[in-house]
């Protein structure tokens, strides 16, 4: 059995951006998601014109990798296949399918934008996270009602102890309505 540890934690709630138990970033989120988000990603100073294209979901997660791999750049550490992402929450992409299901439900209007559509699977900030910072390893997006910290712990074991990772990614990223909360944790050998 691989000796194991979780080497970082970031965590993004109550309008407070934490990193391994240190306050790095606060911000007003009495304010819209779109607003909050936007707040967090000029703080980082981050120049990646596709954040604007995102969904909340993909943008919430896409901030806290990047606040959580500035610090622990796991992303130079090792070879992009080496990294795995498994990441979970419990309402999926409610929040873009819901805006999903308005630009369909009126026949009179009726105007889907596929824009919206791309987001309509929770997967797809797996798919973001990866091309944003090369990875290529296994990724998996969970649906639990609460994060289930001994599934996901078990995984990333299987994972680094059958040596098809050498860092896992494991977390809950959830957005939705006023609701929001991102944990991400950098598990390695």
């Amino acid at each position: 059995m691989t000796d194991y540890q979780k080497t970082a934690e970031l965590v993004i709630e109550k309008g407070t951006v934490s990193l391994n138990g240190k306050t790095v970033f606060e911000f007003d989120d009495s304010q819209e998601n779109g607003i909050f988000l936007k707040e967090i990603y000029k703080d980082l100073d981050l120049a990646y014109p596709k954040f604007y294209k995102m969904d909340e979901l993909c943008k919430l997660g896409i901030l806290a990798a990047e606040y959580l791999f500035r610090e622990n750049p796991v992303h130079e550490k090792y070879k992009q296949e080496d990294v795995a992402i498994l990441l979970s929450n419990s309402s999926s992409s409610l929040s873009t399918d819901t805006k999903h299901q308005v630009s369909i439900s009126n026949k009179e209007e009726y105007f889907p934008s596929p824009a919206v559509f791309v987001y309509t699977l929770a997967n797809i900030l797996l798919g973001e996270i990866a091309i944003r910072y090369k990875f290529t390893g296994e990724q998996s997006f969970f649906i639990f009602e609460e994060y289930d910290a001994a599934f996901m712990t078990d995984y990333a074991h299987g994972l680094l102890d059958n040596q098809e990772a050498e860092c896992v990614i494991t977390g809950w990223v959830e957005i939705f309505e006023n609701n929001y909360k991102a944990v991400l944790f950098i598990n390695e050998k």
